[in-house]
């Protein structure tokens, strides 16, 4: 009979997206998990089989809050500029709020493990996709309000404001100045009109 589990196999995929987040993919050992999950080696190898599969479903679990938070907030708000600056100023405040500037988990996974691992190019695109859609959908919809300019494309609008977002995700790993960030949303906000 199979043992059960004796911890909450979410709370340490949170754990284990801090490691990684912290450390990267290639800069986290074994023993950084073990120590870090608070589970025995045995537990993890018998619930994630390896290191990469573990990598695999933080990230995944991360996609999912995170494109459960765009999908809330670009659905929820009544104005599509609204809701888009929204998106654009959490993305800052919890940038700034970083004192270790670790950036985002996604882009830094993007640029460490994309390009030579499936998987994970997998999820980025999926995530990248996700967010563009989101995006297109409050453009569209402020386009045919009149709220937004019908001089840009809608799919080409929401490429560039997902960009944007990419963009100051890789920033914050070295600047902290908020008025930097609102430059620059103000700018891509200004694209809108």
């Amino acid at each position: 009979m199979a043992r059960s589990k004796d911890f909450d196999e979410e709370e340490v995929l949170g754990k284990a997206i801090c490691i990684f987040w912290n450390k990267g993919y290639n800069g986290t050992s074994m023993q950084d998990l073990v120590d870090g999950l608070g589970i025995s080696r045995s537990s993890m190898y018998d619930t994630f089989t390896d290191k990469h599969t573990l990598y695999i479903k933080a990230l995944e679990s991360y996609q999912k809050k995170a494109d459960e938070q765009v999908c809330n907030i670009i659905k929820t708000n009544g104005s599509a500029k609204a809701a888009i600056k929204k998106l654009l100023e959490l993305t800052v405040e919890d940038l700034i709020k970083d004192d270790q500037q670790k950036g985002c988990f996604m882009v830094n996974a993007e640029i460490e493990a994309a390009s030579h691992d499936d998987n994970v190019k997998e999820i980025i695109c999926k995530s990248v996709q996700l967010m563009e859609n989101a995006f297109h959908y409050a453009i569209k919809n402020g386009q045919e309000s009149g709220e937004i300019t019908l001089g840009q494309d809608a799919r080409a609008l929401a490429r560039f404001i997902s960009n944007t977002i990419k963009g100051l995700q890789v920033s914050a790993k070295t600047i902290k100045e908020k008025a930097f960030f609102d430059d620059i949303i103000q700018t891509t906000l200004s694209v809108l009109d």
